[in-house]
């Protein structure tokens, strides 16, 4: 008999592993990105005092009525904008990407693709 293993388990192992590069300080915090089968949720996070200085996602008013769905990746790039825009009103420009153990593509992407063109430098 196979055993397969869990897909959520591999993104978890693949998200420690990721973790253990990076770290978001006061100066450049860690913008991580977490998506879920409906939803899409961005934090800009200082790990030095482990707090979230900025948060977005689909499941906000102001997001969620422009959009007709909230799980594409037309989403994510309304999540990419209201984050950046979010940071630069706080005085956050740079930032380090943490993709979250999913594959830099899709939704991921599209909502990193955003946040850049909104201002943000990672």
């Amino acid at each position: 008999m196979i055993n397969k293993p869990c897909r959520a388990d591999i993104r978890q192992k693949k998200h420690r592993r990721i973790r253990h590069h990076l770290k978001g300080t006061g100066a450049i915090p860690r913008l991580a990105v977490f998506r879920s089968n409906k939803h899409m949720y961005a934090q800009i996070i200082d790990d030095l005092t482990a707090t979230t200085l900025v948060s977005a996602s689909t499941l906000e008013k102001d997001v969620k009525a422009e959009l007709t769905y909230t799980d594409d990746t037309a989403a994510a790039q309304k999540v990419g904008t209201a984050i950046a825009k979010k940071a630069l009103e706080k005085g956050i420009e740079q930032v380090v990407f943490d993709r979250g153990g999913y594959i830099y593509h899709g939704k991921v992407k599209a909502l990193a693709d955003a946040a850049r063109e909104a201002g943000l430098k990672f």
